[in-house]
């Protein structure tokens, strides 16, 4: 920090890659590219994809376009529900999971809710499933109430059935073989003819072997999605890189320099917005059994908090959570079912937040919060669950760089509301300045990961611009062509 940031109380500025809007007919009315006098403009391809996930608090379409020049992304439209909407299973219905709070679930009533989201977010994106729209990539944060990692699976399932209810063919959400099968605007931007989809996604593969965590997809989904986000801004987010999803749950990766595909070193589950939520409900402001932190949230309250309260109120919530490597004798941390020895097999080292043992002080968290709100006001309420979110991210990482998982140069990504709403980009950033050089906020990092994920899986790299690799250098599609060059050479 410079010396007249110091005076004047001015941290360091963090970089919040947030959702560029945009209109489908617009977007594809703009002509690019350079021309010499009397030449023609070729307008912009457009990948049109939407972004279907279920999380504990929120469940969302988004709706995105992204240039396949430019790697730019644009958000067309997001329709968000809240989950504890979701209409209650009927006698007839098996329930096969809850979400952290508890809501059940079951595949009917799962496909009735995703069916509604996706049909109402087309309509207002102006996006026809038909013609418009080229792919759909389902996700879900919600890992807590499943017995076994593989259970988990069902919900996605469950996923694939509404979107298939709203009317979107099988082929949009499954890869394509060859570049015949890929509509024809589509065709020229496609890869396929020279690499293969072969799991890794921009560049980076998951773990060996069977599923060791619930929230693997996510964390999968979110590190890309923080890669294409930082398009939009100066930092190279590519490998290495650390990223850290904090929606309801805890999730993200570790990933080093390998190449041409980096390996997940590291795994984040447990806790995360949850803990925001608890202290939230506290106070008596939203419902003690479906209450969010979102629901109470202000900007014009917190710049009334007390801080050094604030801080001090953080650090004694901090007593009630658990932040450490994952134990090999657990199959649930944080609430996350998961595998310690697989992953410990796989290289993968994972480190969780819980609050008590599998959420079990998550009342002692109210109890707090209604005692903050008390004795300190709302305002200060509201900044203590900022120094909350920011302490956990640096006990998390703490325990990387012990175990030492962390690449040297990694750069880190943040996204999920629990990690980039008030302050806490600021106070994250000062608090972690020391230690990364490249730090990176995203909006919608899940719904961005979908985005890439679905051009992925169809090999629709950008040379020019590319996202995968590793920071500093050029598209990695020749080293991949080599790995791969038995079967296309």
């Amino acid at each position: 920090m410079s010396f007249l940031g110091k005076i004047f109380n001015k941290g360091p500025k963090p970089i919040i890659a947030k959702s560029h809007e945009g209109n489908l007919d617009s977007l594809r009315a703009n002509r690019a590219g350079p021309q010499s006098p009397g030449a023609v403009k070729k307008p912009d391809v457009f990948y049109v994809t939407a972004s279907v996930e279920l999380g504990n608090t929120t469940t969302k379409c988004i709706v995105m376009a992204t240039n396949l020049n430019t790697s730019e992304c644009y958000l067309l439209n997001k329709t968000v529900k809240m989950t504890r909407d979701i209409r209650p299973p009927k006698p007839n219905e098996e329930v096969f999971g809850k979400t952290v709070w508890g809501i059940e679930l079951s595949k009917e009533a799962v496909a009735d809710l995703i069916k509604d989201t996706v049909l109402e977010s087309l309509k207002k994106a102006h996006v026809d499933k038909d013609n418009d729209l080229d792919f759909v990539v389902r996700s879900t944060g919600v890992t807590a109430g499943f017995a076994t990692a593989e259970e988990a699976g069902q919900l996605v399932i469950a996923l694939a059935d509404g979107c298939l209810d709203a009317g979107i063919p099988p082929r949009k959400m499954s890869p394509a073989m060859s570049v015949s099968q890929l509509p024809e605007r589509l065709q020229k931007h496609s890869l396929l003819n020279n690499v293969m989809f072969d799991g890794a996604v921009v560049s980076v593969v998951p773990p060996k072997g069977k599923e060791t965590v619930a929230n693997e997809m996510e964390g999968e989904l979110v590190t890309a999605g923080i890669k294409l986000g930082a398009k939009w801004t100066d930092v190279d987010y590519r490998n290495p890189c650390i990223s850290l999803d904090f929606g309801s749950t805890l999730a993200g990766r570790i990933v080093n320099d390998n190449q041409p595909y980096a390996n997940t070193v590291g795994n984040f589950l447990g806790l995360a917005g949850v803990v925001s939520d608890s202290l939230a409900r506290g106070s008596g402001e939203i419902d003690k059994n479906n209450g969010a932190a979102l629901d109470l949230y202000s900007d014009k309250l917190i710049k009334k908090a007390n801080t050094k309260k604030a801080q001090a109120n953080a650090e004694e919530a901090h007593k009630l959570i658990d932040i450490r490597k994952v134990p090999m004798d657990v199959d649930r941390f944080g609430t996350v079912p998961l595998d310690p020895v697989a992953s410990e097999n796989a290289g993968t080292t994972l480190i969780g937040c819980d609050v008590g043992v599998n959420g079990d002080k998550l009342e002692d968290l109210m109890d707090l919060g209604a005692k903050f709100y008390d004795r300190d006001g709302l305002p200060t309420l509201l900044s203590t669950m900022d120094y909350v979110s920011t302490k956990i991210v640096t006990r998390v990482l703490d325990v990387a760089f012990k175990e030492n998982v962390v690449t040297p140069g990694s750069a880190l990504g943040i996204t999920g509301r629990a990690g980039i709403t008030g302050r806490k980009p600021q106070l994250i950033l000062e608090a972690v300045q020391d230690k990364f050089d490249k730090v990176v906020f995203v909006e919608d990092g899940l719904a961005l990961g979908s985005a890439i994920m679905a051009r992925c899986m169809n090999s629709m790299g950008t040379q020019k611009s590319p996202i995968g690799g590793c920071q500093g250098q050029k598209c990695i599609l020749g080293k991949r062509m080599k790995l791969q060059g038995s079967k296309y050479a």
